[in-house]
């Protein structure tokens, strides 16, 4: 059994947040949770709140023991992004982009063998 939790729209760039996210895929909960605190990048921040809510609804919706959760799934796609319009020289203007990103992370019980 998974339980999982998702963000869209976050206004991070999805290769940033892929490389927090590799750090944490496959570990248990709490380390996973500790790799997250010790991180000083943006996105961990994000991936740390979205991992807490999938822990949440394991525990609360399908019954799940907390101590024995790991991350089983993580994944992070982009989402096009917002274009914004810089003014340049002699009438023209320059099209930035910011990247949006969505993250969904699924956890499950380990298997005990």
């Amino acid at each position: 059994m998974e339980a999982y939790a998702m963000v869209e729209h976050i206004r991070l760039s999805p290769f940033k947040t892929r490389l927090v996210a590799d750090l944490v895929r496959g570990k248990r909960l709490e380390q996973a949770i500790a790799i997250l605190e010790s991180l000083p990048n943006r996105p961990a921040v994000a991936i740390r709140t979205v991992l807490l809510s999938a822990a949440a609804n394991a525990e609360n919706n399908f019954k799940m023991s907390r101590d024995a959760l790991y991350v089983s799934k993580i994944l992070i796609d982009g989402q096009g992004g917002v274009k914004r319009v810089s003014p340049r020289g002699m009438g023209r203007a320059d099209v930035i982009r910011k990247p949006l990103s969505r993250i969904y992370i699924c956890v499950a019980e380990k298997e005990e063998a």
